[in-house]
């Protein structure tokens, strides 16, 4: 039997009155509702990771590029002003650091923060040797013609004609070229993105998707984000994506970003390297095509 939980829904501010039910399956759907509700009654975590913290950490600090000719796997990330790139790139950073780190610059303004192309290295721990990628930030897409970052500059980025800080290079070498795209996108604006947005977004490669801002989409996921995967909310706004950009589901991946927290939280840790795990993978997938 589920009971009434505050009359708190995920993804708007209804509320509704006591519900009981003896099955799943007897679930209501309301419009616009999150039937997250389900989720309280399931107090099996979503992931029961087989692997620690600290063996995802290690596996990722052993990764090398699976060609010779380049020495660090370049991330490029993209999406919409505020959708969370930087706060992705600062949350991974900190988990290497093991505290909450602002190695780049993060805010939520209309004009966003980055304004050209910036390439940051992570260290494996206050005084280790960089890891072997580097995650490219850009200026956020804007719907307005004009405004934003420009597509013909990302697709230029990704042939490597424009390695850091938009300085023109002629020379081209698969070093300098972008091995992995990855989308970011806030989870509760998946349907509600301009026309011309999607006309940019439709103009970039794209290898995967993040689904930024979990936590704020859906309560429960808030309490405890090992519930991430099993909330229909959040499976909702994955097929959404899904449907919007074309991209398979089972390259769109949820995360929750360290924003305003002060201490690292192992679970959310754990689903932050899990991602950067499969980034490093889509990667070489990219570098074992070049010989195929």
């Amino acid at each position: 039997v589920l009971k009434n939980h505050g009359g708190k829904l995920c993804g708007n501010q209804s509320t509704c009155s006591t519900v009981a039910y003896h099955t799943v399956k007897n679930l209501c759907t309301v419009q616009k509702m999150c039937v997250c509700v389900c989720v309280c009654v399931f107090h099996v975590p979503v992931f029961v990771p087989s692997r620690k913290k600290n063996e995802l950490i290690n596996e990722i600090k052993r990764y090398k590029p699976s060609i010779n000719s380049v020495s660090q796997a370049r991330i490029l990330l993209v999406g919409p002003v505020g959708a969370g790139k930087s706060s992705f790139f600062n949350s991974i950073s900190s988990v290497f650091h093991g505290y909450v780190t602002n190695q780049a610059i993060s805010g939520n303004s209309g004009d966003g923060v980055t304004t050209q192309l910036l390439p940051f290295r992570i260290k494996a721990g206050e005084d280790g040797k960089p890891l072997s990628f580097i995650v490219c930030d850009t200026m956020g897409l804007k719907a307005a013609p004009g405004e934003g970052v420009h597509v013909e500059d990302i697709c230029n980025i990704l042939k490597g004609h424009v390695p850091d800080r938009y300085k023109f290079d002629k020379s081209v070498k698969l070093q300098n070229k972008i091995h992995c795209v990855v989308y970011v996108i806030d989870a509760s604006k998946v349907t509600d993105m301009p026309e011309q947005l999607m006309k940019k977004i439709a103009a970039i490669r794209q290898n995967l998707l993040i689904l930024t801002k979990v936590d704020e989409a859906c309560i429960y996921v808030k309490k405890d984000i090992q519930y991430v995967y099993r909330s229909p909310y959040i499976k909702k706004k994955i097929h959404e994506a899904s449907d919007q950009l074309g991209i398979p589901v089972s390259c769109i991946f949820p995360v929750k970003n360290y924003t305003h927290e002060t201490d690292l939280e192992e679970n959310c840790d754990i689903l932050l390297l899990s991602i950067l795990q499969q980034i490093l993978r889509f990667a070489n997938n990219y570098f074992d095509s070049i010989y195929d």
